[in-house]
């Protein structure tokens, strides 16, 4: 359908999982896309890119560094011309720790990648947008920022923190004709999640994941590129500063005992 034809985007941690989903939808839609991550692996969705026909470029660096970020959209614009979308998808978990032996060192790194990630990616992307009047900014945020009960403290928080992120920058971006908004992805088959995935796999288990959301299942990366190119295209253009779920129906209820 070519959605994105003529668009130019940046999808940062697309060396795997949603980001990786995100930029091979992009680029299958029209857009020219950068793939940013820190691993080497974003040369791979690159070429997986190009080897079908489409525009590509690949650049490693770390999505919480303002300089290499500054620098990925800069890179878009002289490659491209321009900067229509920006995916800033990168993030970590930080694993699961005791509250108590939480340290403020473990802290600064996610909420750095997190949520720091994603305000340099806004604050850099709106200003080389700002004069052609018109963009669309996501950040991946997640249920865990909704509420308790779906990742680590650190995590949590710092997508709770995305939430309120994407809120304000789009009033601060009032009348620029930039839109910017978050998806919260569910349970989600990625390289954060797999060790989890597999364990069940391992005990034959595999149909408990998921169990407690109305689907019964958990997701897959393309379910979450499904939503980014909604966010990216045109057909979302009166949505601004939204969190939209895509969890299975997960959130949409508080925990039942006896359901069934």
């Amino acid at each position: 359908m070519a959605r994105l034809e003529g668009k130019a985007a940046l999808v940062t941690g697309a060396a795997s999982g949603i980001g990786r989903a995100s930029a091979i939808l992009f680029a299958k839609e029209g857009a020219k896309v950068v793939c940013f991550d820190r691993a080497e692996a974003v040369h791979e969705t690159a070429k997986m890119i190009t080897d079908a026909g489409g525009e590509a470029f690949a650049m490693t660096g770390d999505a919480g560094l303002e300089a290499d970020v500054a620098k990925a959209v800069a890179t878009v614009v002289e490659k491209f011309g321009k900067i229509d979308i920006t995916y800033a998808n990168a993030g970590v978990s930080g694993g699961y720790s005791d509250m108590f032996e939480l340290t403020a060192e473990q802290w600064t790194e996610i909420l750095r990648i997190n949520l720091i990630g994603p305000f340099l990616a806004i604050k850099h992307s709106a200003k080389a947008m700002i004069p052609n009047k018109k963009g669309s900014i996501i950040c991946t945020a997640s249920v865990a920022g909704i509420r308790s009960g779906a990742g680590p403290i650190p995590y949590s928080a710092s997508k709770a923190g995305v939430i309120n992120l994407v809120q304000t920058t789009a009033q601060v971006l009032t009348g620029t004709g930039i839109r910017v908004n978050a998806i919260c992805p569910g349970l989600i088959e990625t390289g954060m999640t797999q060790p989890m995935f597999d364990r069940a796999r391992e005990k034959g288990t595999e149909g408990k994941i998921g169990q407690l959301n109305p689907l019964q299942r958990g997701g897959v990366p393309s379910e979450i590129a499904g939503a980014a190119l909604f966010l990216a295209s045109e057909d979302s253009s009166y949505v601004d500063g939204q969190a939209i779920v895509v969890d299975g129906g997960l959130s949409s209820s508080h925990p039942v005992a006896g359901r069934r």
